[in-house]
C-alpha cells in the first residue's frame, strides 16, 4: 500500500488543504420598500434576485431562512391577497424581491388578473433583476399555474432556478423521486433545488447561485 509521503512525492508535492466553506451569514437586512408599479421600485441599481411561487408554498419561510431571519418576511394571513411587491435589502449590495403568491382558490379572475399584470410589468422591464427562484411544493406535481409561469420564463428567456420546498417532509429515499416528477411535469432539463427552512438543506446552493448571479463575490 501507498504511503501518505510516497503519494506526496508521486504527485510532486503535498496535497492542497481542504477548503471548508463557511456558511454565509447576513448581518445587515431588512424591508426596503413595498410597491406596485415601477416608479416604487428602488433605483440604487443593485443587483435583484425574486422570489415566485404558489400561495403557501413556503416562500416566506424561505426567505427567512436564506437571509437567517424568523419574521423578516411575512406569512401573509389570507393566502392570496398580497398586492404588493416586497423588497428586502441584503448587505447594501443586493435585494431579495419577494413576489405575490399566486393560485389561490378564492381568489377572483379579476383579482389574479392584476396580480398577472403587476408581477409582468416588474418581471419585463427590470434589468436589475439577475435571477428568478420558482419554488414548487415537492411533495405535489406542479400544477396549470406553475407550468405557466415556467413556460413564460422559458419563452422571455428569463434566468431562472427551480426549488423544490418542503424538502423536510419526504423521506430521504423519496426525495430523488419527487423531484424527478416535478422536472418531468414541467418539462425541465434539470430537476428541481430541494429546499428546507427547517434542516437549511439547499441553502448554499442557492447562496452560491445568488452570488454568482449578482457578480458578488462575497459579503
Amino acid at each position: 500500500m501507498t504511503s501518505i509521503d510516497e503519494r506526496k512525492n508521486l504527485s510532486g508535492g503535498a496535497p492542497p488543504p481542504l477548503e471548508i466553506k463557511k456558511p454565509i451569514i447576513i448581518n445587515n437586512t431588512d424591508i426596503a420598500t413595498t410597491g406596485v408599479k415601477p416608479e416604487h421600485f428602488p433605483d440604487t441599481g443593485w443587483p435583484e434576485v425574486a422570489f415566485v411561487g404558489k400561495s403557501n408554498v413556503g416562500k416566506s419561510s424561505l426567505i427567512n431562512a436564506m437571509l437567517g431571519r424568523k419574521r423578516l418576511a411575512r406569512t401573509s394571513q389570507n393566502p392570496g391577497k398580497t398586492r404588493a411587491i416586497n423588497f428586502f435589502h441584503v448587505e447594501s449590495q443586493l435585494y431579495f424581491v419577494d413576489l405575490p403568491g399566486y393560485g389561490y382558490a378564492r381568489v377572483s379572475k379579476s383579482e389574479s388578473a392584476k396580480w398577472g399584470e403587476m408581477v409582468e410589468g416588474y418581471l419585463k422591464d427590470r434589468p436589475t433583476l439577475k435571477r428568478l427562484f420558482l419554488l414548487v411544493d415537492i411533495r405535489h406535481e406542479p400544477g396549470p399555474n406553475d407550468k405557466m409561469l415556467y413556460d413564460w420564463f422559458m419563452h422571455y428567456n428569463l434566468p431562472f432556478s427551480l426549488v423544490a420546498t418542503k424538502s423536510d417532509k419526504l423521506k430521504r429515499s423519496q426525495v430523488q423521486k419527487h423531484l424527478a416528477v416535478i422536472r418531468r411535469a414541467l418539462g425541465a432539463s434539470e430537476a428541481p433545488i430541494p429546499f428546507s427552512c427547517e434542516t437549511r438543506d439547499g441553502r448554499d446552493r442557492l447562496w452560491d447561485l445568488i452570488l454568482d448571479s449578482c457578480g458578488i463575490e462575497e459579503f
